[in-house]
């Protein structure tokens, strides 16, 4: 991943609205959510929910796909993983055996 890229990420998820749809859509998993189960289930007006998901779209953290006259919305999961190799590629100053402990490590302290 390049620089520019981490930062257009970044960007977009800088909104508290578009990080709080993605991380919906990443609880979601592959079947995703149309537009309107993103907009209820966020409470926000569809026009909103609307803009930021084109936001978060262009910015290639969601894929859209027509499902007759509703768009279903997913979370890009391989892109965050592509994130989350960039940001620790240097862990440990190249030597990744020095942070062991904290690979396979959820945020709750759990083993993922």
């Amino acid at each position: 991943m390049e620089k520019s890229a981490a930062l257009a990420v970044f960007e977009s998820l800088s909104s508290g609205i578009r990080l709080d749809v993605f991380r919906l859509l990443v609880r979601k998993g592959p079947d995703g959510l149309v537009a309107g189960e993103i907009a209820l289930a966020l409470d926000l007006p569809p026009t909103n929910a609307s803009f930021h998901l084109k936001a978060l779209t262009h910015a290639g953290l969601l894929s859209v796909e027509q499902e007759g006259r509703y768009q279903r919305y997913r979370a890009n999961l391989p892109l965050m993983r592509d994130l989350i190799d960039y940001l620790t590629a240097e862990c440990c100053e190249g030597m990744p055996e020095r942070c062991e402990e904290t690979r396979g490590v959820c945020a709750d302290g759990l083993k993922c």
